[in-house]
């Protein structure tokens, strides 16, 4: 069960904020019974009737999207700046899942499914994620030995064991191409991580979301998820949670 005013949010009528307001206004009845109690909670099914109307609660959607530069994982902006609900067109009230930097592209699951969303980001749940890092520097052995077995950042907590993947060494213009696959999804981590070596990133992709990519899809583009891959998303998260 969940609160009403969630799930006449969820709906798409108003927001949780208004839907509370009504409540306490004697506006909002579930099964014939007016509801101002705030904790109350709901039964699946339940008549739902909000200043006179019927709401329909909204069926769960599922999407990746490959995340455009230069977009904002938010609702909206108050400075006017693209976001990724702006770069979908979709009837539903979705929202994306964690966030990527503002000129971070790669994989993106946008969903209206608090529950779901919850299992892919909790930090008790660890799903792995790949991304392709370009920094300004040359990355040396025992650089990358150490990010593997786990750093102490800035905030004083240590990362878990990660993997990395050379893929490009220029050494005329200082550049290093590479794979990192992490277990965490902490604020700006893979950045923070290469600073604390003294990189500054010029390029991030998240190539990967557990299995999950954005092959075939250019910036900007996004598909409904296949029922298997959320299945598979739910069954990933389940067995990294920690005890």
């Amino acid at each position: 069960m969940e609160r009403l005013q969630k799930v006449i949010a969820q709906s798409g009528v108003t927001s949780r904020r208004k839907a509370e307001e009504l409540m306490k206004q004697g506006k909002v009845s579930v099964d014939g019974v007016i509801i101002t109690e705030l904790g109350f909670k709901v039964k699946s099914g339940a008549q739902i009737i909000v200043e006179g109307k019927q709401i329909n609660k909204e069926s769960k959607v599922y999407y990746v999207m490959n995340k455009p530069k230069k977009s904002l994982c938010t609702l909206n902006d108050e400075h006017s700046r693209l976001t990724v609900i702006d770069v979908m067109g979709v009837k539903e009230r979705v929202f994306p899942v964690g966030r990527l930097d503002y000129d971070t592209t790669g994989v993106l699951i946008m969903t209206n499914d608090g529950e779901f969303a919850n299992q892919i980001i909790h930090p008790s749940f660890h799903i792995p994620k790949t991304y392709e890092v370009h920094i300004d520097g040359i990355f040396e052995t025992d650089q990358i030995k150490e990010m593997e077995k786990g750093i102490t950042l800035d905030d004083g907590i240590k990362t878990l064991p990660a993997k990395v993947w050379i893929t490009n060494k220029d050494f005329s213009k200082k550049l290093t191409t590479f794979d990192l696959t992490i277990q965490e999804g902490r604020n700006r981590q893979v950045k923070r991580m290469c600073e604390y070596f003294g990189f500054e990133v010029k390029r991030l992709h998240r190539k990967k979301l557990g299995f999950l990519t954005v092959d075939g899809l250019r910036q900007g583009e996004y598909r409904l998820l296949k029922p298997f891959e959320i299945k598979q998303l739910k069954r990933l998260a389940n067995e990294g949670k920690l005890s």
